[in-house]
């Protein structure tokens, strides 16, 4: 019983001494966020905009929104929301996977938000972690101070030149 006790100390003692590896991800995406986003978050996977009540996938730039009583997939969004300004209305991050499977709760959640204009949009910042944004217009100029080989975020646009203001392409 003595050498069985001892035995368990010593094998708890040894896994005590053993180093831990902790795993850690931290993950940015600021360059691949619309300059229409929100200051102030290094990720994004989803916006949701209370004011069309629709969400935007940023890794996919695509709109995700209620169309004839079922959810659709567009890079644009539909003449209906031709007057909304995404610069402006308010955007709430949604970082999970397929939000708009829970937009019953988004949407009383955010509703609120509707018809407010409180956020600094990436195109407006002045901090200098916002210039790798393609959007910025600083972008150009950090893209030559970083001498850009594409592993800065910069280079490639993605097509997202005119997405801005949630017009039709």
């Amino acid at each position: 019983m003595k050498k069985l006790m001892m035995l368990s100390l010593l094998s708890i003692g040894l896994l005590l001494s053993m180093p831990s590896y902790a795993q850690v991800h931290v993950s940015f995406n600021i360059g691949l966020q619309p300059a229409w986003g929100p200051v102030g978050y290094d990720y994004v996977q989803y916006y949701y905009i209370p004011d069309i009540d629709a969400y935007y996938d940023v890794n996919r730039h695509v709109y995700i929104y209620l169309d004839g009583g079922r959810w659709v997939t567009r890079g644009y969004l539909p003449p209906r929301y031709r007057d909304v300004d995404l610069y402006t209305v308010h955007k709430v991050v949604v970082n999970e996977r397929n939000p708009w499977m829970h937009h019953d709760r988004d949407y009383r959640a955010y509703g609120n938000f509707r018809g407010r204009h409180d956020q600094t949009a990436i195109r407006d910042s002045h901090e200098e972690r916002y210039y790798q944004n393609p959007g910025h217009p600083q972008y150009n100029n950090w893209k030559a101070q970083h001498h850009d080989n594409g592993n800065h975020g910069g280079g490639n646009n993605h097509g997202r030149g005119n997405e801005g203001h949630g017009h039709n392409r």
